[in-house]
């Protein structure tokens, strides 16, 4: 059976025994499936609903295509009111509520979730597959979190994980919007397995045909025993794992304005890493404070406790000149030449800094409950 529900196409496959295993498309091909408002309001009732119906075993999210499982969140109409003063001030605030609160719900999902995550994976797209089980990877993978070039930052719950990655490579990744495929996230944790794009069909013909039990306790083994008996995508050490050595020298700074001096009066030689650190010297200088003080405070926080901050967090850069201003230069005129305010880190004093972390005014934390989500049987809706 087939439907779509706005820009989500949905499929429940047939399986030996009965029941069916549920797919949902992102079906934004064009766009690279940027994740827009009407795909998260689609898929939050959907998931609750699959995790209530005891005919669906597992689910399976990928994007329409071969190019990108998602590119990132729809940036575009995040700051449209900011640009230009059309649209509603209060758009960005409710999205990434509604986003957060999906990424949540992947999270806590009880039944197996299987997250393809072929092509470009970047920002909302990172998001959706951290908090998947089942994180799958193949060789075109494209990964990145590159939120400091349009003045930004990894949010998504990426204070969460990239805080919690070995060493200093996620605050490297944020900084740099470096990016990377299939063998570093696989070294990483980022992604559970990496196999061959080509086995996408086979894996669902091989779900369907398994013997499922009943208990669902036993479902996540047969999708791993399924994952294990397919062609694994080949391995060669990443860009990440080649040059661990001087991510770690160039990230081994006791404060962002001594990183900063290094970065900006010394390039590295490897062309993989100065273009890496270009993107820092070219990126928003309140987005790398952001980013330093995420990855400094989140390893302690709870994932719904980084939702709620990071909530509040995006809500106010949208507010803020940075975010709306990079989205310009990169995405809208494309002059690359960001107005960044303030120009200089030195100038991005405590006080701009906390503003970002206040609650905009008259609104509430709208992720309180978040803690509730399958608990409460809502997941949002």
């Amino acid at each position: 059976m087939q439907t779509a529900i706005a820009p989500v196409h949905v499929e429940l496959l047939p399986t030996a025994c009965g029941r069916v295993i549920a797919v949902a498309t992102l079906d934004a091909e064009r766009s690279l499936n940027s994740l827009t408002l009407a795909m998260v309001d689609a898929l939050l009732p959907q998931l609750a609903r699959w995790a209530e119906d005891d005919r669906v075993l597992a689910v399976l999210l990928r994007g329409r295509g071969e190019r990108a499982f998602c590119a990132g969140g729809d940036v575009r109409a995040l700051t449209q009111h900011a640009r230009t003063g059309e649209g509603d001030a209060g758009y960005p605030a409710h999205f990434f509520a509604r986003e957060y609160r999906l990424d949540y719900a992947i999270r806590e999902f009880p039944k197996p979730l299987l997250v393809w995550g072929t092509g470009v994976v970047m920002g909302g797209g990172m998001g959706l597959l951290l908090g998947a089980r089942f994180r799958i990877v193949t060789e075109t993978t494209r990964m990145a979190m590159p939120e400091i070039t349009i003045g930004l930052y990894p949010d998504v719950g990426g204070s969460y994980f990239l805080s919690r990655l070995p060493g200093r490579v996620g605050l490297f990744m944020g900084l740099t919007a470096c990016q990377f495929g299939a063998s570093d996230a696989l070294e990483l944790g980022l992604a559970s397995h990496a196999l061959a794009a080509e086995s996408w069909p086979v894996l669902l013909t091989q779900l369907q045909a398994q013997q499922w039990p009943v208990a669902v306790a036993g479902h996540a083994g047969i999708v791993e025993q399924v994952l294990q008996q397919l062609p694994a995508a080949e391995r060669v050490p990443g860009p990440l794992q080649q040059h661990a050595a001087e991510v770690a020298r160039l990230t081994d700074h006791d404060s962002l304005d001594a990183l900063d001096a290094d970065w900006r009066a010394n390039m590295p030689d490897a062309p993989w890493l100065a273009k890496a650190v270009q993107a820092y010297r070219a990126g928003s200088p309140t987005s790398a404070a952001i980013i330093w003080k995420q990855w400094h405070e989140s390893a302690e926080l709870t994932l719904a406790d980084v939702f709620r901050t990071e909530w509040t967090l995006s809500s106010q850069c949208a507010a803020h000149p940075d975010f709306p201003e990079g989205v310009r230069a990169l995405l809208i005129d494309k002059d690359m030449a960001p107005r960044w305010q303030p120009a200089r880190l030195a100038d991005v004093s405590a006080d701009w800094l906390a503003g970002h972390y206040a609650i905009p005014a008259g609104m509430t934390q709208p992720l309180a409950d978040l803690e509730q989500c399958f608990s409460a049987r809502k997941a949002g809706v």
